[in-house]
């Protein structure tokens, strides 16, 4: 998949996510916004309460989605059969797309009302999703093959490459331009910090600081915008490619453990849904069958 088809298959499944939820919002305002008592005599009442064609029709939909999302995502990871079938990173964004739509749709299931033992699916669904969103953050800063295999270190260092050499063969530049791109992308000795944060911000404003003095020097040199953006290019890449090499470590025991907290929330919303499921059937909420 070209990167232009990548950002396309990304947007419209940002798009459908968005649009759901303006659609849920906007049919349904009127009745999530009044109170639990007042909503028996609304009109959408019917079909909007957790038990109603709609309401019942959202539950089971985003619960279809959310389990074909996980359970689809875990085979593709774990099944030799299955390795083959699609790039691992788009099956991962097709698992946070329906891991998305799913709760939303669930969300509005409950028309806002949470109680029981179903309260606990609904906020281990949350956890789970919010889980996500950190997981997917840790999980970028991890360089990967383009089949979404994770780099070691050695292999995430081969990729560097002697920017400045480049620079010197393949341009035409004074020396003292040379020196400062050659230098910019150096990886520096870095003092111990105890505070991560505080680091990584320095960090930040270092990079930034080195930008700017390349972009600097490159516009005293009257280059065509082309070459110009080149350079530029080469130094941004090299420089986020050594903010890697200083975080894959910490990133990858991150990792690790948010595993130990993503599952077990995962299999307690699973659980209790199944439960939940089993319950209305019993009781002869069978929805549209």
């Amino acid at each position: 998949m070209s990167k232009v088809a990548h950002n396309i298959y990304i947007l419209v499944f940002s798009l459908f996510v968005v649009l759901t939820l303006i659609c849920l919002i906007y049919t349904g305002f009127t009745y999530y916004n009044i109170s639990l008592e007042e909503r028996f005599f609304h009109a959408d009442h019917a079909s909007l309460k957790p038990s109603g064609l709609a309401g019942h029709g959202l539950g089971i939909i985003g619960s279809l989605l959310i389990i074909i999302g996980v359970f689809s995502y875990m085979a593709r990871k774990r099944q030799r059969s299955l390795m083959r079938l699609g790039v691992l990173k788009y099956w991962l964004e097709f698992h946070i797309f329906l891991c998305t739509l799913g709760p939303v749709m669930v969300l509005f299931h409950t028309a806002f009302k949470f109680g029981g033992l179903v309260a606990v699916s609904f906020w281990s669904m949350v956890a789970v999703f919010l889980s996500g969103v950190i997981g997917r953050f840790i999980y970028l800063q991890i360089p990967r093959s383009i089949e979404g295999r994770e780099l070691s270190l050695t292999e995430v260092k081969d990729m560097k490459s002697d920017v400045g050499e480049i620079v010197n063969l393949s341009y035409n530049l004074d020396e003292e331009s040379y020196q400062v791109i050659a230098e910019s992308t150096k990886k520096k000795v870095e003092l111990y910090q105890k505070n991560i944060f505080i680091k990584n911000f320095n960090k930040y404003k270092e990079d930034n600081h080195t930008i700017r003095k390349v972009k600097s020097v490159l516009k005293k040199n009257n280059l065509p915008q082309v070459q110009y953006k080149q350079i530029l290019n080469l130094v941004k890449n090299e420089i986020s490619l050594n903010r890697r090499i200083d975080r894959l470590v910490i990133m990858q025991n991150l990792f690790k453990y948010w595993h130990v907290a993503h599952l077990p929330f995962a299999l307690i919303m699973l659980v209790i849904m199944i439960i939940h499921v089993a319950v209305t059937v019993v009781f002869g909420f069978r929805w549209i069958f």
